[in-house]
């Protein structure tokens, strides 16, 4: 092995021997304290509101009344047929 590998090898085992550390086993340090100020009673009697309030219903899942239009679609048609004539709107694949 040529003296680059060697030196890479150590500064590798160097670097991981810094990175590895005992500490406590059961994460105490992160324990956070926490007073509320609602009782017992009182989040519970919220919890059973909202279960009893909250939809199944995924949101976003239903689907708009379709809109009554007035016009006919065989005049439809035949605006689009006009305009197509006329140059006003492109036909086929292309993008012009």
């Amino acid at each position: 092995m040529n003296s680059k590998a060697i030196l890479a090898i150590a500064a590798f085992a160097a670097v991981a021997s810094v990175g590895a550390r005992a500490d406590e086993a059961d994460a105490s340090q992160y324990g956070v304290q926490f007073q509320g100020s609602r009782t017992r009673a009182e989040v519970m009697a919220e919890a059973a509101t909202v279960a009893r309030t909250r939809s199944v219903e995924p949101a976003g899942s239903r689907v708009a009344a379709q809109v009554k239009s007035t016009v006919d679609s065989k005049a439809v048609r035949a605006e689009a047929a006009q305009a197509l004539r006329l140059g006003q709107i492109s036909s086929g694949e292309g993008n012009s």
